[in-house]
């Protein structure tokens, strides 16, 4: 049985507050906008939210990854977009205090907590989505040495905050094959040879700037680089487990927003005679919708736990946690749609940007198929 304690509790109830106060009134006017809203996301650094995972003696917050998805879920009920962006920053706050130096975390770890830089994080390629093994991104020594300078060439896809964030967790390839060969390295977005591909048009998550990440010939000390090399696709993995678990709170509260919002909605709307509410269908609608969503949160605080934990099961389950809830996160969502009829599919009821939003939790952080090939290999392996 996972129940939180009565400290977590106090904490989502501090986010929750952050949240609608700062968040929820202006989700709709940012999606339309296409705001990144970076004065509320310090704010929410000023409250310990840009290194949530990052040690307390590196200066950040010190928490576990279960107290990540509840503040994340908390933050998503006001715009799943905006918390997503923030999962995102907090790994590569964490990608750097966990496996950075002293100097790398003097360097770079104080202006991502406070959010004055923000941070993304650039592993998908063109070429190259859900497999990661196969970037082609290179850095290459530029003298002998292991002091020597690296010189990164190649294109980065899909990067969330590009062009806004100062600071980059680039992978690149040292080594010719395999996902030995995998390098990660911090750019900072002023270094000579880092531009930006446009904005891209998206079907939602427009509070965030997505672009590509160009790198033509950067030239990074030896210094920048992250643990050793061929440590890259571990560092990466490694940050992924948690971003999925973001991701998927991240679902879980904007489908809980919209869940509540469908309740409200059935209650006030007037139809045949009374409000929607006393028709059985919709009652059970709401009965299954709030059931996955339940089992969803249980099944999201098991695999964080596991994480906390370092499980051996905590890939499989982190896998399985992400697939299980931004399906359901979107189901709900979805339906949420449907049970507000016309009035669902206006913008001004945020019903249809939560739909938006949740619809690429299905693709990011690995799809969703990406999932249940984990999942089956590690059940298969095991049987084998």
């Amino acid at each position: 049985m996972f129940t939180i304690s009565d400290d977590q509790r106090d904490l989502v109830a501090m986010v929750a507050e952050f949240t609608a106060d700062n968040i929820t009134p202006h989700a709709v006017e940012w999606d339309r906008a296409h705001r990144f809203p970076a004065d509320v996301l310090r704010k929410a650094a000023d409250l310990g939210m840009g290194g949530i995972y990052v040690q307390e003696s590196s200066g950040g917050s010190g928490l576990s990854r279960l107290d990540a998805v509840l503040i994340v879920e908390a933050l998503a009920a006001g715009c799943p977009s905006t918390a997503s962006y923030l999962s995102i920053h907090n790994m590569v706050a964490w990608m750097i205090d966990a496996y950075g130096n002293d100097e790398q975390r003097a360097q770079f770890l104080a202006p991502l907590l406070t959010m004055e830089n923000f941070g993304s994080y650039c592993l998908t390629e063109p070429g190259a989505g859900s497999d990661a093994g196969a970037l082609s991104t290179r850095a290459v020594r530029d003298g002998a040495g292991e002091d020597a300078d690296y010189r990164l060439t190649g294109v980065k896809q899909f990067i969330s905050g590009a062009g806004t964030s100062q600071t980059y967790v680039v992978l690149a390839r040292t080594a010719d094959t395999g996902p030995r060969g995998i390098t990660a390295f911090v750019v900072d977005k002023d270094t000579p040879g880092v531009s930006f591909g446009p904005d891209e048009v998206k079907m939602g998550w427009n509070t965030q700037p997505t672009r590509q990440v160009i790198l033509e010939d950067v030239r990074v000390p030896a210094s920048a680089r992250l643990g050793q090399e061929g440590d890259g696709f571990r560092i990466a993995m490694s940050g992924l487990n948690g971003g999925r678990l973001n991701i998927a709170a991240s679902s879980l509260g904007g489908a809980s927003a919209a869940l509540a919002a469908s309740i409200r909605y059935l209650g006030e709307r007037h139809a045949f005679g009374g409000p929607l509410s006393r028709f059985e269908a919709l009652q059970f609608d709401i009965a299954d919708m709030a059931t996955e969503l339940e089992a969803a949160r249980t099944f999201l605080w098991r695999a964080a736990s596991a994480l906390d934990a370092h499980a051996p099961d905590m890939v499989t389950l982190c896998a399985m946690a992400k697939r299980f809830v931004t399906d359901a996160g979107f189901e709900v969502a979805n339906k949420a749609l449907q049970l507000h009829g016309g009035y669902g599919y206006l913008a001004e009821y945020g019903v249809e940007k939560i739909v938006r939003d949740l619809r690429v939790h299905q693709i990011l952080e690995g799809t969703n198929e990406i999932m249940r090939l984990i999942v089956s290999r590690e059940l298969l392996g095991r049987s084998a």
